[in-house]
């Protein structure tokens, strides 16, 4: 899929749904529950940005992630409970290389919502769409190497480990290892296979 293709299919990013979960564009009337995590010091601890100061901080960024979206380049979703609507998080690619067919994903989840599955369903949601939609052939995900819960969701979606750069990173006046797992698209469809009783 070339970038044209992908800028295109972003710019209305489709709804995924799980058995729990509704995965969809960010909306203004979402800044209330962004806001209850993301003005948390423990949620941006392994993050590269810093807690939202106050609600109109939030609602001006989910505005510039609309104007993003009508350009077609902002590749995250909104993570929605199916249950009572409630907006628990973000899931996405934070990077699409189209020459290589290889896409990095990130997520934040509500600490209040931790622990239950949610984030692994999310993950689970855009790795499946990466590869059946997007036609990626690997896509991967970095970590700061402290963050042990953030691996253990990227292992749950089938990424193996694959190393460590020594204090790659800069962040907030420290330098940070950054990890990375990933999955090529063979991988995951020998899970699928496997998953399924040998069914494709």
């Amino acid at each position: 899929m070339n970038h044209r293709d992908i800028l295109r299919i972003f710019r209305v990013p489709p709804t995924l749904e799980s058995e729990r979960l509704i995965l969809r564009m960010m909306d203004v009337k979402d800044s209330g529950d962004m806001y209850d995590y993301s003005a948390r010091e423990d949620v941006t601890r392994y993050l590269l940005w810093s807690p939202h100061p106050d609600i109109s901080y939030t609602k001006d960024y989910i505005k510039s992630v609309r104007r993003h979206y009508r350009r077609g380049d902002f590749f995250d979703w909104s993570i929605v409970l199916k249950s009572d609507g409630r907006m628990i998080g973000t899931v996405g690619y934070t990077r699409i290389d189209t020459p290589n067919n290889c896409g990095e994903i990130g997520y934040v989840l509500n600490p209040r919502y931790q622990n239950m599955g949610y984030a692994t369903e999310a993950a689970s949601l855009v790795v499946e769409f990466g590869f059946v939609t997007l036609g990626l052939n690997r896509i991967e995900a970095k970590y700061m190497s402290e963050n042990t819960a953030s691996r253990r969701v990227m292992e749950k979606v089938g990424m193996s480990f694959e190393g460590t750069m020594k204090e790659r990173l800069l962040v907030k006046g420290r330098y940070r290892d950054i990890s990375c797992c990933a999955i090529t698209r063979k991988e995951f469809d020998e899970n699928k296979a496997r998953d399924d009783g040998g069914k494709l």
